[in-house]
C-alpha cells in the first residue's frame, strides 16, 4: 500500500484548521488537527506525522516555545512550516533559527501551502539513505572541535565558544550529521537554506568558506570539509555522539 503523508495541523483559530485540513485532505494527504500545543503533545506521545504545520501566534505555549520543544525530542526530524499573522521578520529568523523548515505569513492561500508543505517534505526526503543522524540533546565530537546541538555552539579544545550564524550552523549541522559522504550542492542549498536560498551554486561556496574559517581550515588543503570536483563536498574526518557536557 502506497504511503499517504500525515500531516499535523496545529492552531488555535478552528476555521483555519478546518480549512487547511479540508483542503489537504482533497488533495490526498491525511490530516489530524490540534488546537493547542497540550493536544500536540498527547498526540505526538503516541503517533508520529510526516509534517508539522505551527502556529506561531497561539495562546500558551507559542509555536516558537513548541518547535524549540520538538526539536529537542524524539519528533526532532519531522519537518516544521511556522504559520505567523503577522508579517514580523523577528518571527521568521527566530523560527528558522530555533530549527523551522519553513514559514509562511497570514493570510494565505491553501494552495501555497501546499505546495510548501511538497517542497519541504521532497526536500527532507532528498538526502542519500542510511546516514548518521545526531541526536538533539548530545555533543558532536569531530577533530579538535566540538558541536552543542542544544545550544548550538561551536567549541574549541579548550572549550572556547567560536560563534556561528544561523545558516553556518545549519550547514555544520548537515556535514556532522552525514560525515564521509558527498554532498552536492543543490543539497547543501535545500538542507541549509530551504525557499530562502539564492538560487545558485556560489551562496553554497560562500557559506562553506565562511564554515572553513570557523573551523581554521586550509582552504587549499582543508582538513575537515574537502571538495569534490564537479560533485559538491565532503566532511572528510570522523564524528562521534557524546553524552552532554556538564
Amino acid at each position: 500500500m502506497d504511503h499517504v503523508d500525515h500531516i499535523l495541523i496545529v492552531d488555535d483559530d478552528r476555521e483555519i484548521r478546518e480549512l487547511v485540513s479540508s483542503y489537504l485532505a482533497k488533495n490526498g494527504l491525511r490530516t489530524t488537527v490540534c488546537a493547542n500545543g497540550r493536544q500536540m503533545r498527547s498526540f505526538l506521545d503516541a503517533n508520529t506525522v510526516d509534517l508539522i504545520v505551527l502556529d506561531v501566534m497561539m495562546p500558551g505555549d507559542d509555536g516558537i516555545v513548541l518547535c524549540r520543544e520538538l526539536r529537542s525530542s524524539k519528533h526532532k526530524a519531522t519537518p516544521v512550516i511556522m504559520l505567523t499573522a503577522r508579517n514580523d521578520e523577528i518571527d521568521r529568523i527566530l523560527g528558522l533559527e530555533i530549527g523551522a523548515d519553513d514559514y509562511l505569513s497570514k493570510p494565505f492561500a491553501a494552495r501555497e501551502l501546499l505546495a510548501r508543505i511538497k517542497a519541504v517534505l521532497r526536500r527532507t526526503r532528498m538526502l542519500p539513505p542510511n546516514l548518521q543522524i545526531s541526536e538533539a540533546g548530545r555533543i558532536v565530537s569531530f577533530g579538535d572541535w566540538r558541536l552543542d546541538t542544544v545550544g548550538r555552539q561551536l567549541l574549541d579544545k579548550e572549550g572556547v565558544t567560536i560563534a556561528l550564524s544561523g545558516a553556518e550552523y545549519r550547514l555544520l549541522r548537515v556535514f556532522v550529521d552525514h560525515p564521509q559522504r558527498v554532498l552536492s550542492r543543490d543539497q547543501l542549498l535545500n538542507l541549509t537554506q530551504g525557499r530562502d536560498a539564492e538560487l545558485f551554486d556560489r551562496s553554497i561556496d560562500l557559506l562553506v568558506s565562511r564554515v572553513r574559517q570557523r573551523l581554521g581550515d586550509d582552504a587549499r588543503e582543508p582538513v575537515y570539509i574537502k571538495t569534490v570536483r564537479a560533485e559538491g563536498y565532503v566532511f572528510s574526518v570522523p564524528v562521534e555522539i557524546t553524552e552532554p557536557l556538564t
